[in-house]
């Protein structure tokens, strides 16, 4: 006789902590990403694979893997917890509008404060049912963070070599080098000769900022500053380049106010900087993915500042 009343069925939370510990291969990451603590989520699994009669992982003190049970189970689970999704998103309210959802995104410190907070009044008015929420980190947190689903999404125009993410590109992003206007007038720096008399600003030792200027130069080509200073964030670089304290390449929007005004002048103007693209970053297999791609639309219309 086949049993009817559901009680051998898995419930979905237990299956959304499996796919968590499947992707992480990691029970301590995998209930950080759904919040749970770990014996918590120890005995979702435990649960789950007493309600299918299958142990889905192999666990030592230093790994854990997918039994066969545990990889039939993978496809399975998702096409799950996607149709349980899509149950909510075809079920509209009584008064017609779409079911309300919430998406966290992260981003780094600059670039959130002078973008995204000044458009979350704009971007809640033009979908009502979105709750967005800000997350704010350095780049390799905000990709560990989206790996672990603790974020929805990123904004970002690092050049990511991680697999298993999509995106959707934003605005361009243009590269100014640039110095303040009274120590270029002291000490000119027009050639690469010029540089042993000055400092370079970047963010951290691997030069990332100023990569943008070695791009367009000639392989081998030593561009030999008196010193370099690492600051961490592009906000601490703008602030030092205006103070005098070296020269920078940074975002042109995140100083474009400041070569208007002059505080601030471009170096060698005539040499065009490579162009990058912001990007709405998430993980691939997202279930939001089509909300996420709405939001890159809405996120296309708001000037960068």
């Amino acid at each position: 006789m086949i049993d009817t009343s559901g009680s051998n069925l898995p419930d979905l939370e237990s299956l959304r902590c499996f796919l968590a510990a499947a992707r992480h291969l990691s029970f301590r990451v995998a209930a950080r990403a759904v919040a749970l603590s770990p014996a918590a989520f120890s005995d979702r699994i435990q649960r789950l694979e007493d309600t299918l009669g299958a142990s889905l992982f192999d666990r030592t003190t230093r790994r854990v893997a997918l039994t066969a049970a545990g990889e039939r189970l993978v496809p399975e689970a998702q096409r799950c917890l996607d149709q349980a999704r899509r149950c909510g998103e075809v079920v509209l309210r009584e008064d017609g509008a779409p079911m309300p959802y919430e998406l966290t995104i992260g981003t780094r410190f600059e670039l959130g404060m002078s973008w995204l907070v000044p458009a979350l009044d704009a971007l809640d008015a033009a979908r009502p049912e979105r709750r967005l929420h800000l997350y704010f980190g350095d780049t390799p947190d905000l990709v560990r963070q989206a790996q672990r689903d603790v974020i929805d999404a990123f904004v970002s125009s690092a050049r990511l070599s991680d697999a298993g993410f999509s995106y959707a590109r934003l605005h361009e992003e243009r590269y100014v080098f640039v110095g303040q206007r009274q120590l270029l007038a002291h000490r000119p720096l027009a050639c690469r000769e010029d540089c042993a008399a000055h400092t370079l600003l970047d963010v951290h030792r691997d030069l990332p900022l100023f990569r943008y200027f070695l791009d367009t130069r000639p392989g081998g080509e030593d561009w030999a500053f008196r010193r370099v200073e690492y600051l961490g964030t592009i906000g601490a670089v703008r602030l030092r380049a205006l103070a005098g304290a070296g020269v920078a390449v940074l975002p042109q929007y995140f100083v474009a106010a400041d070569l208007r005004r002059g505080r601030l002048v471009s170096i060698l103007p005539r040499m065009k900087l490579p162009i990058d693209w912001f990007r709405l970053v998430w993980r691939e297999g997202h279930p939001r993915e089509a909300a996420l791609r709405k939001l890159a639309e809405d996120l296309v219309a708001r000037p960068l500042r």
